[in-house]
């Protein structure tokens, strides 16, 4: 049998698995791609495990926001409710206001016109007075004059004192 290159090599191959075998490389082959393998199954945990506190954290943030929603437009809702009290509020408050002023200037027109009644009843007076004065000094002597004078004088202020208690 003749030795050739094919020879070696296959004695070289065996002798290279040999050695492999020996220094236990496929089992530390196989360890460093088991911890691989781990590795890669804890962060595919860890990824699931992230997924789920994700969908957790969205479902929570969905409720904090349609609890927001709710209580937007309960808000509105109180505000809408709150400005109708106050304008309907506003409006009785002018109604008041408008409805005393009425009565004020109602009140002060009353006066007025008592005033203006009792100033026409005085000048009404003073001019009787005058008119029966000059009646009387036309037409009457001096004595009789004096008399009806002073008896008309006393009559009209006994008149005026009714008329103004």
């Amino acid at each position: 049998m003749t030795i050739d290159a094919t020879f070696w090599v296959m004695i070289s191959f065996f002798a290279f698995i040999g050695l492999l075998i020996y220094f236990k490389i496929p089992q530390k082959i196989k360890a460093v791609l088991d911890e691989n393998i781990n590795n890669i199954k804890k962060q595919i945990d860890d990824a699931d495990r992230l997924k789920e506190d994700a969908k957790n954290i969205l479902t929570e943030y969905e409720k904090k926001i349609s609890n927001s929603k709710d209580e937007v437009k309960q808000m509105i809702g109180t505000a809408s409710e709150n400005a109708e009290k106050n304008v309907i509020k506003t409006n009785q408050d002018f109604y008041n206001l408008m409805e005393a002023r009425k009565k004020n200037a109602e009140e002060r027109i009353k006066q007025l016109k008592n005033q203006a009644l009792k100033d026409i009843k005085n000048a009404s007076v003073k001019i009787a007075i005058e008119a029966v004065e000059k009646l009387m000094k036309n037409s009457l002597d001096k004595s009789k004059l004096d008399k009806i004078y002073s008896s008309s004088i006393e009559e009209t202020k006994l008149a005026l004192k009714k008329k103004s208690s």
